[in-house]
């Protein structure tokens, strides 16, 4: 495969399946690989009421963006809080306030005029040039977890490498110890929060992941209590210190912080461990392209296409929900207020009419920063950057170090985590030798 890869030689993308009327998001065959699935919403039903879901799918990009554009009518607040912990949610508040420290709302995912103020004081912390700064400590980690890898002649591309690296990066910068907590420790926080999120888990499994965030909570909150005494030189003091001079209130109070430490400490973790994974698997499985990339591995231009083009192609988070504020239209379709919204990035990164031959990677798109990958309008991923610039520089040294990139097992065979979200494999077994 080429740069120049023309239309005409698409790579076949598998046919869109039949759209049945009893048909849903939440069947697991289709949670496995959902895009020609995605691909029947947009030709036959781009929005579709899922009847198991309780609420409207959202496929094509123009529809996604108009509901991206639109927070009044579209409110996440009500999406994000209506889907959490959905048919738990009672016992869920009740199993974290008596065993986890409090109950706190996810206060990001809130609507203006509340959250214009919580995305400024959030910005302190992912500085331009905090963010910067970064990239040596960034590179090294890569390196360190790559060379006896290399040694080795394999791993797995979620265990070993993606989540190691932004367990690492997210607990130094938060200011916690990484040793002490590790990163099978991390993974299974944010899975357990994540699962309130998916609307998949089970009877058996709330319990269990309710008390998973509860000692979440219960190591981050007196850390918080440390840095408000004696701040250090770490993500989390900027945050606890944070001070807005022209709001009444200007400070973030105690639920806010213990609720944006958490969300920084899952989102830092998990998407952009996901999202290393599915660049390693590009890799993988088009070995033509590997080849191509490996002479770029310098160019950092060429590099950071290549991330845009897997991130909007096998992005991390596959869609977030919304819902309706008033009676509107969308798509032609007539949406009554109080109307439960899935917009799906995943499809609308998916669109053939935004991005030609779709499932192809074309580093020469010239919308190729055009994928809503991090979301869009005023609650787009305020620490995009960051994961951006982690994945480009994982991808430079993979691409600099290790050859001969292949999967150890069957790609029919690789399962991601059940959760309607986010889209993270479950494992992902490599080989590959170390590049001469």
């Amino acid at each position: 495969m080429t740069m120049e890869q023309t239309r005409a030689d698409c790579p076949a993308s598998r046919p869109a399946i039949d759209l049945a009327s009893d048909v849903s998001r939440l069947d697991p065959a289709i949670h496995n690989d959902p895009f020609p699935f995605y691909r029947a919403l947009r030709r036959e039903a781009p929005i579709h009421f899922d009847a198991k879901l309780n609420m409207y799918l959202v496929s094509r990009y123009q529809d996604v963006q108009a509901v991206l554009r639109d927070a009044e009518t579209y409110s996440l607040e009500l999406g994000y809080h209506g889907q959490f912990a959905r048919g738990f949610r009672a016992e869920y508040a009740d199993i974290l306030e008596r065993e986890g420290g409090g109950f706190f709302r996810d206060v990001i995912a809130c609507d203006p005029p509340a959250h214009t103020r919580l995305r400024r004081l959030l910005e302190k912390a992912f500085s331009a040039h905090r963010v910067k700064a970064l990239e040596p400590r960034i590179r090294q980690i890569v390196v360190n977890i790559l060379e006896p890898l290399a040694e080795r002649g394999g791993g797995d591309g979620i265990h070993d490498i993606g989540a190691p690296l932004t367990a690492r990066l997210i607990c130094e910068q938060l200011g916690f110890d990484y040793d002490e907590v590790g990163v099978e420790t991390l993974k299974r926080w944010g899975r357990a929060h994540l699962a309130q999120l998916g609307g998949m888990q089970s009877n058996d499994e709330m319990p269990e992941n309710a008390r998973a965030v509860c000692e979440m909570q219960n190591y981050i909150i007196p850390r918080i209590r440390e840095r408000e005494i004696a701040p250090r030189d770490d993500m989390m003091s900027d945050l606890v210190h944070a001070r807005l001079d022209d709001e009444t209130k200007p400070e973030l109070d105690f639920e806010e912080k213990v609720s944006c430490i958490r969300a920084l400490l899952i989102a830092g973790n998990d998407t952009t461990a996901a999202a290393l994974a599915n660049l390693l698997l590009v890799l993988a499985t088009q070995p033509a392209l590997a080849m191509q990339l490996r002479e770029a591995a310098d160019d950092e231009r060429v590099v950071s296409r290549f991330v845009e083009e897997v991130l909007r192609i096998e992005p991390p988070v596959h869609g977030l929900f919304r819902v309706t504020t008033r009676a509107t239209e969308l798509g032609g379709v007539h949406l009554p207020v109080g109307s439960g919204i899935h917009i799906i990035y995943a499809s609308a990164n998916d669109d053939e009419a935004e991005f030609p031959c779709p499932r192809m990677v074309d580093m020469n798109r010239p919308n190729i920063g055009a994928s809503l990958t991090f979301g869009g309008g005023i609650h787009r991923c305020i620490g995009a950057a960051l994961a951006r610039m982690q994945i480009r520089v994982a991808a430079q040294e993979v691409l600099r170090r290790l050859d001969d990139i292949a999967l150890a097992i069957p790609l029919a065979a690789i399962r991601y985590h059940p959760t309607l979200s986010s889209q993270t494999i479950e494992r992902l077994p490599l080989t590959f030798r170390r590049r001469n």
